[in-house]
């Protein structure tokens, strides 16, 4: 898995597959899924062993234990140098507290400060605006990520599920003040979660954002696990859980699934490790974040990459899970555009290969 792209525009080399330890932990929102430290320190002693680099967690995961957790085995393992350690802020740590959740400097500092103690690090590499608040002028975020990276506290800076239009101002602004760059914006990216395609991709590319994809196997659907039944759904996990919150399984996930299916026995694969391959090998995408429950999964998931998805077999994971394109979007197809801008004209980018991308003065292959 020694494989490390560049995170958008900037030097960072980071693994193609992060490690997630949103599991970490038995406490608070994910406590129902998680793993003591003893469970964990297996997974991320492996993640290490496999020649990744980029770990992923927050605040908020197990009410602060997957940052504690990490701390700790980070510090056993003496590789804190060496790793691209990612955190975020937002969710709320005192619901009594209005300033104790949110973007807003105030909690940005402090909840960055908090962090720091639970990980034992006097550093972030890569510190994350977790959700959009809807409330925060997006140039009060970018100018506190300016002030954390001037004084050494992070390194980089990035969003996490926020709007198209709200990244591209960040990015703008910070670009038109001298300011730290946002260098990634992490969003759900799977087969049956491409609704992203619409702008994102196209986003990150133009101004220089690597984008991270978080829930690969769509929240498990595509693991492999679940099977279509008369009476709806049946496998043992997440999404028939009565107890845990689920996503409405709808016909156009089952066409994926069965196409998912078929493909992963074609090329002698796990249903998860074509999921995978698939996300990480799309436009923009600088890494995917995989989870694991177990070393054994994390083998699993981390040989995702060893194989390539003939463009026969893209096509028909694509065709299955096809999203579905609005107005005004879909304008913007090569097939409105020939139609309607420049009919019989035969105007169109270059073809890719005509010149290689240019990165800062130098070559780079793309994401």
């Amino acid at each position: 898995m020694n494989q490390y792209y560049l995170l958008g525009r900037s030097g960072l080399r980071v693994s193609r597959l992060a490690l997630g330890t949103m599991n970490f932990g038995v406490d608070g929102f994910h406590a129902a899924y998680g793993r003591t430290e003893e469970e964990a320190e297996p997974i991320f002693r492996r993640y290490l062993e496999a020649g990744g680099n980029l770990i992923d967690t927050a605040d908020f995961y197990t009410a602060g234990e997957s940052e504690r957790i990490l701390g700790r085995l980070i510090d056993r393992a003496g590789v804190r140098d060496r790793l691209v350690l990612t955190s975020k802020f937002t969710n709320t740590i005192d619901p009594s507290d209005p300033n104790a959740s949110g973007n807003g400097r105030k909690h940005i500092v402090r909840a960055l400060d908090a962090s720091l103690r639970r990980l034992g690090t006097d550093y972030i590499d890569l510190y994350l605006l977790h959700t959009w608040d809807r409330i925060t002028p997006v140039e009060e975020v970018v100018q506190t990520f300016d002030d954390l990276v001037r004084v050494g506290k992070i390194r980089y800076a990035g969003l996490s599920d926020v709007p198209a239009w709200y990244a591209a101002r960040a990015q703008s602004y910070a670009e038109a003040h001298g300011l730290a760059p946002m260098i990634t914006v992490q969003l759900p990216y799977s087969l049956v979660m491409r609704d992203i395609e619409a702008e994102y991709v196209s986003m990150a590319q133009t101004l220089g954002m690597g984008l991270t994809a978080w829930s690969p196997i769509g929240g498990g659907l595509l693991s492999g696990k679940y099977r279509r039944t008369g009476e709806g759904m049946s496998g043992t996990g997440r999404l028939t859980n009565p107890d845990a919150p689920g996503r409405e399984i709808n016909p156009r996930d089952w066409q994926v699934i069965e196409a998912l299916e078929g493909v992963a026995a074609d090329l002698g694969r796990s249903m998860a490790q074509v999921a995978i391959n698939w996300v990480a090998t799309q436009p923009a995408v600088a890494s995917v974040v995989i989870g694991a429950s177990s070393p054994e999964q994390l083998d699993s998931n981390l040989a995702a990459l060893d194989f390539e998805i003939p463009a026969d077999a893209r096509r028909r994971l694509e065709e299955a899970g096809a999203p579905h394109v609005g107005m005004p979007y879909g304008m913007f197809t090569p097939q409105y555009q020939s139609w309607v801008v420049s009919p019989g004209l035969g105007i169109g980018d270059k073809p890719a290969g005509y010149a290689p991308p240019v990165f800062n003065g130098a070559t780079q292959p793309a994401n």
